[in-house]
């Protein structure tokens, strides 16, 4: 048998020439952060890696290793017999597990015996995570950002897309954190990945932008829900220049109201999160957004978050900003032919910027 080939996470990051990137880890180690793109075929699942690690130490080494091997021998044959079944004689996959050690290195050597070009990333997901850490913490980055700036509610969001749409190139950074990022930014049903995955998945697009090419972003706080822009990007963030968008209250208040009508399913929640709105907003004023929530007042509730603290913390951080504004889009409403209005505006003014 030819001996395995052994990739470097740098080399890895595009994954050409490779046809899947398998992540063999348990379920859990795959749940909390992944190299984009992977598939997950466990060599050991989350039971039977603490089973093994329990009888490493607390019995013999000798007879843990034979434990595992049958199970991680049971666990290849079903990916062979399942997932991997209908891959051809020419299948390339690369493989990598925690440190690049027997796990991947079991997977890659049963699957080039059966004649698939299999590969082996070196280090395994430590390596790959140490890649990650250096790009977005130690390093600058490469990009010519444009913030898309306005008052909350102002569907920064839907128009950066789009604007996307037309073929600018953009980054969306509540997409990659699954959170809208403002007080009630939460997305039902749909929790926000772990702080390594949202790093993973914003290198992989950090990577696929053209560092030549002007890139929208939305003006985000340092954090987006729980989780925090790397310093990499933070820093290209606060010193580029910004388009904003002009908005009224009311057409913003309308607009939130329909942003809000999937958020405020569990009403305990959200008073929880009233609650914690920073200023002095007692008791009586929190129970009246509830009600309001409870009555189905959306837009009054809106009205009245925007008046006491999405505009009063905006304007905060406004009169401090000193980052130059490339134009001003005023909008009288937010319906979709006034979006798509603005985002025609704003793709113009970047592609000038080209």
């Amino acid at each position: 048998m030819s001996e395995i080939e052994v990739i470097s996470a740098a080399d890895a990051q595009t994954l050409q020439g490779f046809d899947a990137l398998i992540d063999v880890r348990s379920p859990s180690e795959f749940a909390e952060d992944h190299a984009p793109g992977a598939i997950n075929l466990p060599v050991l699942d989350d039971a039977e890696r603490a089973e093994v690690g329990t009888i490493y130490v607390q019995e013999s080494r000798f007879r843990a290793r034979r434990i595992g091997a049958a199970f991680v021998a049971r666990n290849i044959a079903r990916h062979l017999e399942t997932a991997l079944a209908a891959q051809p004689g020419s299948f390339r996959p690369l493989i990598y597990c925690w440190r690049g050690g027997q796990r991947s290195n079991a997977m890659a050597t049963v699957l080039s015996q059966v004649g698939w070009r299999a590969a082996v990333l070196e280090g395994g997901y430590r390596t790959y995570r140490r890649h990650v850490k250096t790009r977005l913490y130690d390093e600058t980055a490469d990009l010519r950002l444009v913030m898309l700036d306005g008052h909350t509610g102002s569907a920064k969001t839907g128009i950066l897309n789009r604007v996307a749409a037309r073929g600018v190139q953009t980054l969306d950074l509540e997409d990659l954190a699954q959170h809208r990022g403002s007080l009630l930014g939460a997305l039902p049903g749909r929790p926000q990945p772990s702080q390594k995955m949202f790093e993973s998945r914003l290198l992989a697009a950090m990577e696929r932008l053209d560092p030549d090419r002007p890139t929208l972003v939305e003006a985000e706080a340092s954090k987006i829900g729980q989780r925090m822009v790397p310093p990499a990007l933070w820093r290209l963030m606060t010193a580029a220049p910004r388009i904003s968008l002009q908005v009224p209250h009311a057409a913003r208040a309308r607009y939130l109201a329909g942003v809000y009508a999937d958020s405020v399913g569990d009403l305990d929640a959200l008073e929880a999160l009233l609650a914690r709105l920073p200023g002095r907003h007692g008791r009586k004023t929190v129970a009246a957004w509830r009600d309001l929530a409870e009555a189905g007042e959306l837009e009054t509730l809106a009205a009245a978050l925007i008046e006491v603290h999405y505009d009063p913390a905006y304007g905060r951080v406004a009169a401090l900003d000193p980052r130059p504004r490339l134009g001003v889009v005023p909008l009288e409403g937010l319906s979709n032919a006034e979006q798509e209005a603005a985002a025609d505006r704003i793709a113009g003014m970047l592609r000038k910027l080209v």
